[in-house]
């Protein structure tokens, strides 16, 4: 099955640009397995969002461009940038401010929101400093519910990414276990998958028990976002959950 996401053109003028996966996907889920949630951002000047809670969400930070400093109610005070990234594993409370330093350039990345394996789990924050901004040619592992990854996720989730030269090709990275839901999101450029699917910035593919050749029409960069959809999640986190009324069972096992 592949299934694309066209991105929302309405949207293309909003500083924060939400993506629900689920949308075109299922009739009783916004999200897909464990993947809740995508913001795109895109903020020019200086900007504070005041100290706010999140509930059992573990959220990535993939910034690209621009600065933001990172301020928590475990006591961090932290800069995040193109080279420095952070997982926020809220569990059962955590509280965060995030203040956009504008030193020329825009904050541009995306906040992505990951359901936990299970509710009110231990709040954790981690940060990693990247060896290379940019993985050129070969997909870069960044977290995974393993130690071989540089975070970590509670639930059977993966995330992975590339920057793909002009003209060049790539696969599917060599996966854990069969069986498991692909979305596949261009961050930047243009790429064509399988000869006959063209995707371009901000456009996302959904792929299951497919395989996937990817050329990329510029130097494209991706993010691959991989969850095992028979897998223990809890779907109810505050903004990775579920937003579709009709379902009522916030567990999937």
């Amino acid at each position: 099955m592949l299934q694309k996401i066209n991105k929302q053109s309405d949207l293309n003028r909003r500083p924060i640009q939400i993506l629900h996966p689920g949308l075109s996907y299922s009739d009783a889920d916004t999200g897909i397995g464990s993947i809740g949630r995508i913001d795109y951002a895109n903020i020019s000047g200086n900007h504070t969002i005041a100290m706010h809670p999140h509930i059992n969400d573990e959220i990535l930070s993939y910034f690209r461009l621009g600065k933001v400093e990172h301020r928590d109610s475990e006591g961090n005070v932290e800069l995040m940038d193109k080279n420095r990234m952070m997982l926020m594993k809220a569990g059962k409370y955590f509280e965060h401010e995030e203040r956009m330093i504008d030193e020329g350039e825009s904050l541009e990345g995306l906040q992505i929101f990951i359901r936990p394996r299970r509710k009110d789990l231990k709040a954790i924050v981690s940060f990693i400093d990247l060896d290379e901004v940019h993985s050129t040619d070969e997909w870069r592992l960044l977290a995974s519910p393993g130690e071989k990854s540089p975070f970590q996720f509670s639930s059977q989730t993966w995330i992975y990414d590339v920057k793909l030269s002009k003209k060049n090709k790539i696969s599917m990275p060599k996966l854990e276990k069969s069986d498991l839901t692909k979305l596949l999101y261009v961050f930047q450029g243009t790429a064509e998958v399988n000869n006959n699917i063209s995707l371009s910035k901000k456009d996302s593919l959904i792929a299951k028990n497919e395989s996937l050749e990817i050329k990329a029409i510029e130097t494209t960069e991706l993010v691959l976002f991989v969850t095992d959809e028979d897998a223990e999640i809890y779907k109810d986190g505050m903004f990775s959950g579920n937003k579709k009324p009709a379902y009522n069972n916030v567990y999937s096992s």
